[in-house]
C-alpha cells in the first residue's frame, strides 16, 4: 500500500533570502538532525549570472531501528538522493528527494518548496509532500513501514525548530538582512561546476509529489490557521485532513463542508481516510437529500415541543463547549412520541445538532481557540418504567443512529446526574448502539455525587450550574410534565405524518445496475428551453448521456423481467428507450458522456435545439456497447443482478427552464443553492462549457 503526506503551508515570517541563509547551514550535516550522518554534492551546476543553481547531494542516513532489522538487510546506513533547484530571481528553492538504498523493494519520493508568501513578500512559505510504496522488505514490510512513517513524522516535526535555530544563530551573528539577488550587467549561459562525483547525467526523482503543490494558494491551509481554529494535529493527521479536503474540492464544487465538521469525520474513524471519506459522502448525501442545510431557517417548532420537551442551550462549560441541559427524567418520551410522532421529535433534535454546530463556530470565535463539540449534561431525576416504553425506547434508538452517523464527535462530555435504580435497565438498552469513543465520555453519577469534589464543579463553573441542581444559575430549560392524553395522535395520524415529513425532498434516488441503466424522460415542446440537472454519485461509477428523440418511446414493462421468475432490481429504476431502437436512427446523442465517480457531485444544463422528447440516461459505467442498441437484453440484467458490486445508487433533481429564465449559470437552478449553508466553505464552481451546454463538478 501506497503511503502519502500532504503538509499544511508552515510560515515564517522572514524574509526568503534569510530563510535560505539559515537552510543551507544544515549541510553537509547538522547535530540537530542526528540521523543525518553526512551529505557529498555529486552534481553542481549554477547559471552565469548566479540566479539559478542546482545541487545534487548523496545523503547518508542512520536510521533508527531494531539492530536485527539493519542486519538482515545487510546495511549500516541508508542512502538518499536531494536535489535543490535553487531561483533567485523567482525567490524559490525545490528540492526532490528519492532511495537509492533498496530502490527495488521501496519506492520514497518526497518534494518540498520554499516560496515567497503571496500575501506579504517578507514572509516565507515552506511546504512537502511525500509518497512512499513498500513493495518488499525481507517479510518485514509492516515493521519496516511503521519504522519508516514514525521517522518521517519526526523528521517532520523536527523541521521548523531547525530553521529557526539557524536563524537565531544567524542573529546572533548579526546577521538580520540579506539584500535581494539582482540582475548583473552581463548575462551568460549555465554552466556545470565538476565535483569528485559528478556525474554526466544527473538522476531526476519522478514529481509525481510536486503536483500536490501546484494547488492555488487559495487552496492551501496555514499551519497556523489549523493549530488556532482546528487544534493540535500529528504531522501525518494534518495529511489525512489536507488530502481529504482537496479530494472534497475536486468533487464537490462549491459544497465544501466547513473544516471543522471535516475534521470530526476523520477523528471518529482514527484518521483513516478512506472510512472518512466513505462516511463524510453519505452524510453529504443525507443532508443534500433531507435538505438538512436548511432546517434552522425552515423547521417550526410546534408549540408542544416547547412546552414539554425538556432541554435547551445553557452557557457553557469550563473548556468553552457549548453545555446543552437534557432534564431527560421530567420528559414524557411516550406523551410525545404518541402526540408527535417519532420523526418530529428526530427532526427537533437534529435542528438542535445544527445549533450546537453553530454554538461552537461562535465560541471559537469567543475564547479564541478551537471548539469543536459541545457538553451536555442529562439529569434523570424522575425516570422510571414509563420511560422505558418501548416505541419510545425505539425513537430513542432511531435519533442515536441518525446522530452518531451525521454529527461524529460533536459531544466532547456527556455528564449524567441523579441516576435512579431503573438506570442500568436503559443504558443496557441503549449502549450497544452508542459508539465505543463516544461511551468514554460519559460521566454518571447517582444520587447526590455530583454536588461534591469530582462532581459538575470540575466541569461547569458554580456560576453556571442551573438551580435545580443546587446551583445559583436560573435554567430556562422547561420542566416538562405529562403531555395531555388529548393531543395524542392515532397510529394512521402519526404514519402520515412520518411519509410528509421526510418526503419533502426535491431530489429522487435510483439504482443503476449493470446492463440496466436509469433513464428519465422529459419533453420539450419550446426550442432553446433549458434541461437543468444536479446529481450526486451515492455509490459506484456510472456514465452520463443525453439523448433526443422525435418520438415517445414506450417505457419498459417492469411485468419483463418478473416473467423470468424475479422482481424488478429496484422500484426507482427505469427504462424508456424501445429495445428495437438504433442509435443515430431513431434517437440520438446530444452530449458527449460523461463519466463521474463515486462521491461526485455534478450540477449541468442543455440548452435544446430542437422539440421532441429527450432522455437522461444512468448508466454503470463499463457497460458492454450494443451495436445496434443500447438496450440490453433481459438475460444480461438478470445475470447482473447476482452481482451485488454491479450496482451504482444517484440522487438527482432536474428541471426544465424557459430559455428567458436561464442566465447562464446553475445559479437559476434551485438545487445548486443546497450549497450545504451550514457546513460549506465558499468556494467557486467550475465548470466546463459546451456549444449548448455547461457541465460542473
Amino acid at each position: 500500500m501506497v503511503q502519502k503526506y500532504q503538509s499544511p503551508v508552515r510560515v515564517y515570517k522572514f524574509p526568503f533570502e534569510l530563510i535560505m541563509a539559515a537552510y543551507q547551514r544544515r549541510f553537509p550535516t547538522s547535530p540537530l538532525i542526528p540521523i543525518f550522518v553526512h551529505s557529498d554534492i555529486i552534481y553542481e551546476s549554477k547559471s552565469e549570472d548566479g540566479a539559478t543553481q542546482v545541487i545534487e547531494r548523496r545523503c547518508t542516513l542512520d536510521v533508527d531501528a531494531p539492530r536485527l532489522l539493519k542486519r538482515i538487510a545487510g546495511v549500516e546506513y541508508l542512502y538518499f538522493v536531494q536535489k535543490n533547484t535553487l531561483d533567485w530571481r523567482q525567490r524559490t528553492l525545490h528540492i526532490e528527494a528519492y532511495n537509492e538504498s533498496f530502490s527495488s523493494r521501496v519506492v520514497v519520493r518526497e518534494h518540498c518548496s520554499y516560496t515567497v508568501h503571496p500575501e506579504n513578500e517578507d514572509w516565507t512559505c515552506f511546504e512537502q509532500s511525500a509518497s512512499m510504496d513498500m513493495k518488499s522488505f525481507f517479510g518485514f514490510e509492516s515493521t519496516a513501514e511503521k519504522i519508516a512513517m514514525r521517522q518521517y513524522a519526526a523528521s517532520i516535526k523536527k523541521g521548523k525548530e531547525i530553521i529557526e535555530y539557524y536563524l537565531r544563530e544567524l542573529e546572533a551573528e548579526g546577521v538580520t538582512f540579506i539584500p535581494r539577488w539582482s540582475t548583473p550587467a552581463v548575462v551568460g549561459s549555465a554552466k556545470a561546476i565538476p565535483t569528485s562525483s559528478s556525474r554526466e547525467e544527473h538522476s531526476r526523482a519522478p514529481s509525481d509529489p510536486a503536483e500536490v503543490l501546484s494547488r492555488s494558494p487559495e487552496d492551501k491551509l496555514d499551519a497556523d490557521y489549523i493549530r488556532h481554529y482546528l487544534g493540535e494535529l500529528s504531522p501525518l493527521q494534518e495529511s489525512c485532513f489536507i488530502r481529504l479536503r482537496q479530494w472534497l474540492q475536486e468533487t464537490h464544487k462549491g459544497k465544501l463542508p466547513k473544516d471543522q465538521h471535516v475534521l470530526r469525520f476523520l477523528r471518529s474513524r482514527d484518521f483513516i481516510l478512506e472510512k472518512a471519506r466513505e462516511a463524510l459522502c453519505q452524510t453529504l448525501t443525507w443532508r443534500k437529500q433531507h435538505q438538512v442545510d436548511f432546517l434552522l431557517d425552515t423547521w417550526q417548532c410546534p408549540q408542544l415541543l416547547h412546552d414539554y420537551y425538556t432541554g435547551g442551550w445553557h452557557h457553557h462549560d469550563k473548556d468553552g463547549r457549548p453545555l446543552y441541559i437534557l432534564r431527560l427524567g421530567q420528559m414524557d418520551t411516550k406523551g410525545l412520541v404518541r402526540a408527535l410522532g417519532e420523526e418530529s421529535l428526530l427532526r427537533h433534535v437534529l435542528s438542535i445538532n445544527e445549533e450546537g454546530l453553530r454554538h461552537c463556530e461562535e465560541n471559537t470565535n469567543i475564547f479564541g481557540r478551537p471548539i469543536s463539540c459541545w457538553t451536555c449534561l442529562v439529569d434523570l431525576e424522575g425516570l422510571n418504567m414509563r420511560h422505558l416504553w418501548r416505541p419510545g425506547i425505539k425513537a430513542l434508538l432511531r435519533i442515536i443512529e441518525v446522530v452518531e452517523a451525521n454529527y461524529p464527535e460533536t459531544l466532547g462530555r456527556l455528564l449524567i446526574v441523579r441516576a435512579p435504580r431503573v438506570f442500568p435497565v436503559l443504558w443496557t438498552l441503549i449502549s450497544p448502539f452508542i459508539d465505543e469513543n463516544t461511551r468514554k465520555k460519559f460521566l454518571i453519577y447517582a444520587g447526590n455525587d455530583y454536588q461534591g469534589s469530582g462532581g459538575l464543579v470540575d466541569y461547569i463553573s458554580r456560576d453556571f450550574i442551573p438551580d435545580f441542581l443546587g446551583g445559583d444559575c436560573q435554567c430556562d430549560v422547561p420542566e416538562g410534565g405529562l403531555v395531555p392524553k388529548s393531543l395524542y395522535h392515532t397510529a394512521e395520524e402519526l404514519e402520515n405524518e412520518q411519509v410528509k415529513l421526510w418526503t419533502e425532498t426535491i431530489y429522487k434516488t435510483a439504482s443503476v445496475f449493470k446492463g440496466a441503466p436509469h433513464e428519465l424522460l422529459i419533453e420539450i415542446t419550446e426550442v432553446s428551453s433549458v434541461i437543468t440537472w444536479d446529481f450526486d454519485v451515492c455509490k459506484g461509477d456510472i456514465i452520463f448521456n443525453i439523448y433526443h428523440s422525435k418520438r415517445a418511446p414506450q417505457p419498459l414493462k417492469r411485468e419483463t423481467l418478473g416473467s423470468h421468475g424475479l422482481a424488478g432490481p429496484s422500484g426507482n429504476n427505469m427504462q424508456v428507450i424501445d429495445r428495437s431502437w438504433t442509435l443515430g436512427q431513431d434517437y440520438s446523442m446530444v452530449e458527449s458522456a460523461l463519466t463521474c465517480r463515486e462521491g461526485e457531485s455534478i450540477q449541468g444544463s442543455h440548452v435544446t435545439r430542437w422539440p421532441g422528447f429527450y432522455i437522461l440516461q444512468w448508466r454503470f459505467d463499463n457497460t458492454p456497447a450494443c451495436s445496434v442498441s443500447s438496450r440490453p437484453r433481459v438475460d444480461d440484467v438478470l445475470a447482473s443482478l447476482q452481482v451485488s458490486s454491479h450496482k451504482c445508487k444517484v440522487m438527482y433533481y432536474t428541471e426544465v427552464l424557459h430559455s428567458a429564465d436561464f442566465r447562464g449559470s446553475m445559479t437559476s437552478l434551485a438545487s445548486s443553492h443546497s450549497g450545504f449553508s451550514q457546513l460549506s466553505a465558499a468556494t467557486t464552481s467550475s465548470g466546463q462549457s459546451h456549444s449548448s451546454s455547461v457541465t460542473s463538478r
